[in-house]
């Protein structure tokens, strides 16, 4: 099972309407299965703040999270997704990755 299906199926604890996990690692300089995407619409996150929100989607990643280098966690209630639709897209980066070699 590759990371992004793996990062999928723990994601799916939190009962979202909506769910996208996108593998970005070719954006970045750190090898293959680094960098991720998650678009997580769920009632779970009714009432949270943002780091809130994001500390329910690490607790459903658990160990998962020492496993990959980064992600980009867009996170909505089912009435803000209605309102906004679609998640920003990702920055191109910069690299700055302790593995470049100059």
């Amino acid at each position: 099972m590759s990371m992004r299906d793996r990062i999928q199926t723990a994601l799916s604890a939190l009962e979202p309407q909506h769910l996208e996990v996108l593998d970005e690692s070719h954006m970045h300089s750190r090898g293959q299965e680094t960098h991720y995407k998650a678009v997580i619409v769920s009632p779970a996150f009714a009432g949270l703040n943002a780091v809130k929100r994001h500390q329910k989607v690490y607790a459903a990643l658990g160990e998962l999270m020492s496993q990959f280098h980064a992600l980009a966690m867009h996170t909505y209630t089912p009435e803000e997704w209605a309102q906004q639709g679609a998640a920003p897209d990702s920055p191109t980066c910069r690299g700055g990755s302790k593995h470049d070699h100059h």
